[in-house]
């Protein structure tokens, strides 16, 4: 029996985890075992092609109630709680009085191909040449994509009046959903985040560690709108008393993806992360130093403590588990876990290739007007072809995210996990192994955003004592290895990134 049934107050934290799909809340005692959990679908609206929104009112109400379910399904009461950990989608912001969003995309492009950012790019090179100083290296490879808060930002100030309006008369709020729910939760007392969070939104310098007044200059947005940064681990403030009956300490905000790193603990240089769920996400720890990246490799801060700063170095593509939920949809299959069989029903992809890029292309690519794709199609080729198609295609990206890895930074890779929901799949992790040539391990529970935000609300109100006691509470639930070699994936994996070239720049041709 769960310990929390027995009323152990300052051994309960709560942890809040919103995904690109999932919202959930679990409650963990000290063995790191799920007391009580309760989650919900997102909400998501898709009000024309290419634009991706969450009313921020429904989130919040969606927040309550799973907040409430998970305290009653652990069968305590609130104020056994000790504190609240947060965890969030960061590309998804708000502004008051989503991540795959693509309506900025025509800015982007013509920001990036401006003479403007070519005069930037060219003055930093010449300054970094004789400071060699890291941050104008940076400067001088700097491009925008949609997927980062920057220009959607811009756009937003640009096409709604009422945002508009507001940010002139200094009555605007900006935050990704952290911020907005801390300022929720504590009834508009508080508006703040934290680095990880920040530093993931293109908008943050992550080598000054501030909000870029640079760029706000450049791209005309008023920083009186950016909450405060603190650390990830911070007394974020006390969750009002009347939303659920009492106060609880807020003492963790983390970015989804950092929160996943802390909670698979990979806390030393080297470690790798890579989160499969709506996304794939590759994540190597590079210790106290900002890796600048020449193929879309972005840097972060992993988390901020004190006097602690873990930076960390992240590629992604965006359409994983997006692929295999649109392939049920269609009703190639009826239950995900069915794919691993009907991938393995057939010898290979019968020449067909996949395509997953519904939202675009990202590191090493970085098309964002790339189309999704079906190739090679044939009068004999079966649903179990094009099932195994769209499975071999997140190993492949995965392949060329860790191939960007190993190619960019200098760290030795020490160790590989994954989690996310997709990487229950084992013919995926098999393959993924495969292409890599190395051990990849899985923990028994793949939920690891939640349970990162707990470790660190959890650290900062003593109910762990050390990183090394987390390690122990972190269990192993299979390890994938190599099975086969690269060269027998060589030739079907170069036919499948010619697929991915002719699959470039469609959106644009038109």
């Amino acid at each position: 029996m769960c310990s929390a049934r027995n009323g152990y107050r300052d051994r309960l934290v709560l942890a809040v985890d919103v995904g690109s799909s999932l919202l959930r809340c679990h409650v963990y005692n000290q063995k790191g075992e799920k007391c009580g959990t309760a989650e919900t679908k997102l909400k998501v609206l898709y009000p024309q092609h290419g634009w991706v929104e969450i009313d921020p009112e429904s989130l919040w109400d969606q927040v309550v109630s799973v907040v409430k379910e998970a305290i009653k399904d652990a069968g305590i009461q609130i104020s056994q709680v000790a504190g609240l950990g947060i965890s969030t989608q960061r590309a998804t912001f708000i502004t008051w009085n989503s991540w795959q969003d693509l309506r900025a995309a025509d800015l982007v492009s013509t920001w990036n191909n401006s003479l403007l950012l070519k005069a930037i790019h060219g003055s930093s090179k010449v300054l970094h040449f004789f400071t060699r100083r890291k941050r104008f290296l940076a400067a001088s490879l700097i491009k925008f994509t949609t997927q980062h808060v920057s220009l959607r930002l811009v756009w937003v100030l640009q096409n709604i009046p009422e945002v508009q309006q507001a940010a002139e008369e200094g009555n605007c709020c900006f935050g990704t959903i952290d911020t907005w729910l801390l300022y929720k939760l504590t009834k508009g007392t508080v508006h703040a985040t934290d680095y990880s969070n920040a530093s993931g939104t293109a908008i943050f310098d992550p080598y000054q560690m501030c909000w870029s007044s640079f760029l706000c200059s450049l791209l005309s947005i008023p920083l009186s709108i950016f909450p405060s940064v603190e650390d990830t681990s911070h007394s974020f403030g006390i969750v009002d008393p009347s939303l659920f009956g009492a106060p609880i300490p807020i003492r963790a905000l983390v970015a989804d993806q950092q929160a996943a790193m802390f909670g698979q603990c990979c806390f030393d240089v080297g470690n790798v992360k890579l989160t499969l769920g709506t996304g794939s996400f590759i994540s190597v720890n590079t210790g106290n130093a900002l890796h600048t990246s020449l193929a879309g490799l972005y840097p972060l801060i992993g988390w901020k403590i004190g006097e602690e700063v873990v930076c960390l170095a992240e590629g992604n593509a965006s359409d994983t588990g997006t692929a295999i939920k649109w392939a049920q949809e269609l009703n190639l299959f009826a239950n995900v876990a069915d794919t691993e069989n009907m991938a393995r029903s057939v010898p290979d992809c019968g020449g067909t290739c996949f395509v997953p890029s519904f939202s675009g292309l990202q590191a090493p690519v970085n098309d964002p007007y790339a189309c999704a794709s079906f190739m090679g199609l044939k009068p004999s080729t079966s649903k179990n072809h094009l099932i195994r198609a769209i499975l071999e295609s997140v190993a492949y990206r995965n392949k060329q995210l860790y191939d960007t890895v190993l190619r960019e930074t200098t760290v030795p890779i020490t160790l590989i996990r994954a989690d996310g929901g997709v990487s229950n799949n084992n013919f995926i992790m098999q393959m993924t192994a495969d292409l890599f040539g190395r051990t990849i391990n899985k923990p028994i529970h793949t939920d690891m955003s939640s349970l990162g935000a707990a470790f660190l609300a959890g650290l900062a109100v003593g109910m762990w004592s050390s990183k090394d006691e987390l390690k122990k509470i972190r269990k192993t639930g299979v390890e994938y290895m190599p099975q086969t070699k690269w060269k027998e994936y060589e030739q079907a994996m170069a036919s499948w990134e010619l697929a991915l070239q002719r699959c470039s720049n469609w959106y644009n041709d038109f």
